[in-house]
C-alpha cells in the first residue's frame, strides 16, 4: 500500500510552500499532488495558486518523490497548450509527473470562462475527446486532429515526455463511460468513494462502495482484453464520513479495509488548519512514517 499526500495550492512559495513540499517527501510520501482547480469551495475567497506552477516549484525543490495533479478536467483547460505544460513538468521533474485526470464537476471552474455549465452528458462527451487527443499530443511528435469540440494542427511536442511512452495518467472515473476511459488509456485509476457524498452513505458500506466500482472496472478492462492487474487503484480521502487520520490505529484498521477492496494507493490531504481538512498534524506525521511498515 503506497501513501500519497494532496497538498492544496494555498500557500506562497517562499513563505511555506516550498518548506510544505519538502516536508512531505522527508515523510516518505509515493506521491504529492495537487488540485487543479481555478479555485475550490471553501477556500475560494482565500490565496489559491495555479496547480502546474506549484507543480513546477515542487519538482525543483524536491528530489525522490513524485508528482501530480487530483485532478485536471476539460472545464478550462485545452489538451494542445496543457500538453505542453505537461512535457514541461515531466522534464524538469526528471520524469516524475503524474497526470490525475477527470470529466470535472460543476461550480466555480465550471462557468470561470463565460460559459455555462455542462450537463454530466456534455462533460463525459468532452472527456471523451479531450483523453485520447491528449494522449496521442504526448506520444506523437507532430501532432494533428479535428474533433467535435478540439481541434490540433500540427503540434509539435518534440522532444517529448522524459517518461515513455508518455506520463502516466491517473483517471478518475466511476460511470461506464469513465470507466472505459481508464481501461484504455489509464495506468490508475482514481476514486473518492460514492458520488453521492457523506451524508448518504454509512462508514461501514464505504469500502464496499469502491469494491463495486472496482467490479465495474475490471469489466471495462475484458471488453478490450486488458489485465486490470496493470492499474494501480487510487483512493482520494477525504469524501467520506471515515475518519482515518483520528490515531495511527484507526488509519490502518481503514486501510487495510481498503486493501481488502483492491485499493492500492491512499491519498491523504495535508491538514488545514480551521478548515474541512484540518487534523492533528502529529498524528498526520506518524502515520505517514509509521503506518506504511504496519500496511506491508
Amino acid at each position: 500500500m503506497r501513501l500519497s499526500t494532496v497538498i492544496l495550492p494555498i500557500y506562497r512559495w517562499a513563505a511555506q510552500g516550498r518548506e510544505v513540499w519538502q516536508r512531505a517527501e522527508q515523510l516518505g510520501f509515493h506521491t504529492g499532488y495537487t488540485y487543479d482547480h481555478l479555485s475550490w469551495r471553501s477556500f475560494r475567497d482565500g490565496p489559491w495558486y495555479g496547480a502546474l506552477p506549484t507543480l513546477t516549484a515542487a519538482a525543483a525543490a524536491t528530489e525522490r518523490m513524485r508528482l501530480g495533479t487530483l485532478v485536471t478536467s476539460p472545464n478550462f483547460r485545452h489538451p494542445v497548450t496543457l500538453a505542453k505544460e505537461l512535457i514541461t513538468v515531466d522534464d524538469i521533474s526528471g520524469g516524475r509527473l503524474t497526470l490525475g485526470i477527470g470529466a470535472g464537476g460543476t461550480g466555480f471552474d465550471a462557468t470561470a470562462l463565460g460559459q455555462e455549465a455542462w450537463t454530466p452528458r456534455e462533460r463525459a462527451d468532452r472527456f471523451g475527446e479531450f483523453l485520447p487527443v491528449l494522449d496521442k499530443l504526448l506520444t506523437e511528435p507532430v501532432a494533428d486532429y479535428e474533433g467535435e469540440f478540439y481541434s490540433a494542427r500540427e503540434v509539435r511536442n518534440i522532444p517529448g515526455c522524459v517518461q515513455r511512452p508518455r506520463i502516466p495518467f491517473a483517471v478518475a472515473a466511476t460511470g461506464p463511460r469513465g470507466m472505459q476511459l481508464t481501461a484504455r488509456y489509464g495506468q490508475a485509476w482514481v476514486t473518492y468513494g460514492d458520488p453521492k457524498g457523506p451524508a448518504e452513505v454509512p462508514v461501514e458500506d464505504c469500502p464496499a462502495v469502491v469494491s463495486r466500482q472496482f467490479d465495474k472496472l475490471e469489466i471495462a478492462c475484458a471488453e478490450i482484453d486488458r489485465d486490470p492487474g496493470e492499474l494501480e487503484r487510487v483512493l482520494l480521502t477525504g469524501s467520506t464520513a471515515e475518519r482515518p487520520l483520528e490515531s495511527l490505529d484507526a488509519f490502518v484498521d481503514f486501510a487495510g479495509r481498503y486493501a481488502e477492496a483492491g485499493i492500492t494507493e491512499i491519498v491523504l490531504h495535508w491538514p488545514v488548519a480551521d478548515s474541512v481538512y484540518a487534523a492533528d498534524e502529529k498524528v498526520f506525521e506518524r502515520i505517514a512514517t509509521e503506518a506504511p511498515a504496519q500496511l506491508s
